[in-house]
């Protein structure tokens, strides 16, 4: 077993949009606040994640996607299980889980549709620090 499969088989994966700012600024704010190492991270636009796409009916996602337990979850619903997978105080965005998937997400694609505008684009990926390299993934 390759460790790419070891930490795919042990971590769920946050696959975020590498050139957003927006969305780096999201995976800053969740290593920081992931103090039990619970998540590694990948850009959409690398090998880690065509290679687990690659046999699924998904079509390019607007931002972010958490994988766990060999399931892809997108948009709100990833965003707002990422931060309760932190634990303590996080837990309570379940409440934000009360709100029919349609309104969450129609709000959550609002700020999708706009994130290049608002937060800035990059022209390549972020490039994990030397501490936060064994938590990224290709």
């Amino acid at each position: 077993m390759s460790l790419c499969d070891k930490i795919m088989a042990e971590s769920s994966i946050v696959f975020f949009d590498g050139v957003c700012g927006l969305c780096n600024r999201f995976v800053d704010y969740v290593i920081v606040a992931d103090r039990k190492n619970k998540y590694v991270f990948a850009p959409l636009q690398g090998h880690t994640f065509q290679k687990l796409v690659a046999n699924q009916n998904l079509e390019f996602p607007d931002s972010v996607v958490l994988y766990s337990d060999g399931k892809f979850i997108t948009r709100s619903t990833a965003a707002l299980l990422i931060l309760k997978g932190l634990g303590g105080g996080y837990i309570f965005v379940c409440v934000f889980l009360i709100i029919p998937k349609f309104i969450r997400d129609f709000v959550y694609g609002f700020i999708a549709k706009n994130r290049y505008k608002w937060f800035g684009q990059k022209e390549t990926c972020r490039l994990p620090s030397t501490e936060e390299g064994k938590r990224f993934l290709d």
